[in-house]
């Protein structure tokens, strides 16, 4: 079948299949595209800081609304609840992180600054006062703790459990997510905190056109198989039929 499909006959079919492919390749793309643009773009004012309350709940997961949000919550910086969490990169510099505890109607983490020193991020600590602040900044979903080095006692992700086992007194209530401030303390640097990306909803019906489109090209290629393999055997058919008659 193979010896037939390489005639000149079927060579030029299948470079018909490969055009009429390629124009459904090129339509399913198109599609594609359409899908995207005629989408509906999902923004979001992450920017205007809301009350915290408004649009997270303590002991709750983050909510994709709330997540880069930015948000202002009132409360007073615990001591001793600071933690420094090591290879956090600000502007492609790699640093430290200096997290506390606010402690408000409910607890919150929330990261102060941060700091290429690694004794200004330990001064830090060993500084944080007792004092009443304004927490505004944006507001991050926590991290998982299993990216943390135990073995060798290197901290590197923003995980709220973990803080709260490490804070002084365990709170009954705190909120899943923390706290990028805006304004750092304690001589911090400001964190790198970008805006969130814009979220776009595809249109689903030109998703499923380009799906179409796809099929159709990959039809163009089946109609050549099939054609080539019941050319070859009527040969067979035909080559029986003269046997018989001989």
């Amino acid at each position: 079948m193979w010896k037939l499909a390489r005639t000149p006959r079927w060579i030029g079919a299948l470079v018909f299949a490969f055009a009429v492919a390629a124009i459904f390749a090129l339509l399913g793309q198109w599609q594609l595209a359409r899908a995207i643009e005629s989408g509906t773009v999902l923004e979001r004012q992450t920017e205007t800081a809301v009350p915290l309350e408004s649009v997270a709940k303590p002991l709750a997961a983050v909510e994709s609304e709330a997540g880069g949000q930015k948000v202002s919550y009132d409360g007073t910086l615990v001591p001793g609840s600071g933690v420094v969490l090591e290879g956090r990169y600000n502007g492609g510099v790699k640093g430290y992180w200096v997290v506390a505890e606010l402690q408000g109607e409910s607890a919150l983490a929330v990261a102060l600054g941060w700091t290429d020193d690694p004794d200004a991020a330990a001064s830090a600590i060993a500084n944080i006062p007792a004092t009443t602040l304004t927490a505004t900044g944006r507001y991050l979903p926590t991290e998982p703790p299993n990216e943390d080095d135990f073995e060798n006692g290197v901290q590197t992700a923003a995980s709220v459990s973990a803080f709260v086992n490490q804070w002084p007194e365990p709170p009954t209530s705190v909120y899943g997510g923390y706290v990028v401030l805006d304004e750092p303390q304690l001589g911090l640097d400001t964190i790198d905190s970008p805006v969130p990306t814009t979220d776009v909803t595809l249109n689903w019906l030109n998703v499923f056109y380009a799906i179409e489109w796809v099929v159709f090209a990959g039809l163009a290629f089946f109609m050549w198989y099939r054609l080539v393999k019941d050319a070859y055997e009527r040969q067979l058919e035909e080559a029986e039929e003269l046997a018989h008659l001989n």
